[in-house]
């Protein structure tokens, strides 16, 4: 069983690299990001997106948890509380 996973987990990553590798290769048109008064230097298009796809995946566990922890979670079913 622990082969399967292993080799399912190697199926998706190389699937998950194969399309990544197509959107990289599909956005090759050269653009400039311009904010405020910083400018980047020229690069591919799919640079920015991928930077701001990485601080997405960064971010949104972190915000989201910090947002269960205020909201507060719902106790377990089943738990009881201690006294």
């Amino acid at each position: 069983m622990h082969h399967v996973k292993r080799g399912l987990v190697a199926m998706i990553l190389l699937i998950l690299v194969a399309i990544v590798l197509c959107f990289v290769l599909g956005n090759q048109q050269i653009v400039t990001v311009r904010m405020l008064w910083w400018s980047a230097p020229p690069m591919p298009v799919a640079v920015p997106m991928l930077v701001a796809l990485l601080i997405g995946l960064a971010f949104g566990p972190v915000l989201g948890f910090q947002a269960a922890r205020r909201i507060g979670s719902p106790k377990m079913p089943g738990k009881r509380d201690e006294v």
